[in-house]
């Protein structure tokens, strides 16, 4: 594949912002960033045709998009329209997320993925399974009748088929999984995250030190930070070990109490964005269906019958467009919590969430209202707008 540079746009590298320069693609890489004036003369120039190059987004929660869930019946052809609906909204990289299901389910889904891995579908970086070891206190959509207990038979599963996939993640919780079966999953290289457990905070710490590294979705479906028992919320924000997902659209969580989790979080972790998202995104659809119950689609929500939050209605271009102008994040650091920070989530950073000699060349062109111009996966466009 020949090498071209991409000229007259600004280039957030991850960390700083780049003007003048150029940046050199070559065999689905980035090469270099180098100014324009040191670009040769034999080299191919594209015009970005927007105003900022930016990392691409990384979404390791998506349920589904265009129009299809992840489930059992998904297919690798569900997947590569799941990729593709997501990248008109500028994301490069996503976990297809499983909401509890039954085992032949899980295991079609996952059988899905494996060969998604095989095919390289672009865009594809392995699966989220959310469930079925939840909490039935904090089961939110999910279906009671199908949370359980984790068991030896699942654990195979899951190591046979970490060793199948790019990367796997898992949501927990603490109610129907033990510390040493977390153990096991952590040593095969599974990302093990609690999620939906009404467990305490010294119960979740003590999960950390198994080697829990995530929490799924912050705030959500979990026990909440109270003076006297700060729950799994107050775990994530005092851990140095557990990176958080949020769902930031402006129904799950109020942006005052995103804005106090940003400030009040310990490091070297960070809180990164998720969508969250359903077969709703890159479509017109009013309504789907989840485990045999509807999902209904309205304002910006998605909800049961009872109005229980099922899922949310947004991409990752809303999402940066909402941590920017509604929480009042500096740019530089909303880009950041789409693309690095779930990048180093699950140890994908070495080639992916930032720019420069080495990275992966998958990046989002911007114009200046944040609208996506076009996406790159591989140095390859795979989204252009009209």
């Amino acid at each position: 594949m020949p090498s071209f540079a991409i000229v007259d746009a600004r280039i957030f590298d991850g960390n700083i912002w780049l003007d003048d320069h150029a940046l050199i693609v070559e065999g689905g890489r980035v090469s270099a960033i180098v100014p324009k004036s040191a670009l040769g003369a034999g080299i191919e120039r594209r015009a970005a045709g927007g105003a900022l190059i930016v990392p691409g987004f990384i979404d390791l929660q998506v349920n589904g998009g265009g129009g299809v869930m992840f489930d059992g019946d998904c297919g690798v052809e569900g997947l590569h329209k799941m990729c593709s609906a997501h990248a008109r909204f500028g994301t490069t990289g996503l976990l297809p997320t499983l909401i509890t299901d039954t085992r032949e389910a899980t295991a079609a889904s996952i059988a899905s993925g494996i060969e998604a891995a095989r095919l390289g579908m672009p865009g594809f970086l392995g699966l989220h399974l959310e469930g079925p070891h939840l909490s039935l206190a904090r089961k939110g959509a999910h279906d009671p009748s199908l949370i359980r207990p984790m068991d030896d038979d699942d654990i195979k599963a899951l190591v046979s088929a970490r060793a199948e996939l790019p990367a796997l993640m898992v949501t927990l919780a603490p109610e129907n999984v033990t510390t040493d079966q977390v153990r096991v999953l952590v040593d095969a290289g599974i990302r093990v995250s609690l999620g939906h457990t009404d467990t305490t905070c010294e119960t979740a710490l003590a999960y950390a030190q198994a080697g829990a590294t995530l929490v799924t979705h912050l705030f959500n479906a979990m026990s909440p930070l109270a003076h006297r028992e700060p729950g799994v919320v107050g775990a994530a924000l005092e851990s140095g070990n557990l990176w958080a997902g949020i769902i930031a659209d402006g129904v799950h969580v109020d942006p005052v109490a995103i804005g106090a989790a940003l400030r009040g979080k310990r490091g070297p972790a960070r809180i990164f964005a998720v969508t969250d998202a359903m077969s709703t995104i890159g479509t017109d659809l009013k309504s789907f269906t989840l485990n045999g119950r509807t999902i209904e689609r309205r304002n910006g929500r998605l909800t049961l019958a009872d109005g229980t939050l099922a899922g949310a209605d947004i991409d990752m271009i809303g999402t940066l467009s909402y941590l920017h102008g509604t929480v009042q994040l500096p740019l530089e650091e909303a880009l950041r919590m789409v693309g690095l920070y779930p990048a180093q989530a699950i140890g994908l950073d070495a080639a992916k969430g930032w720019l420069g000699a080495g990275s992966d060349a998958d990046f989002v062109i911007l114009d200046n209202d944040l609208n996506v111009v076009s996406t790159w996966i591989g140095g390859q466009a795979v989204h252009q707008a009209r």
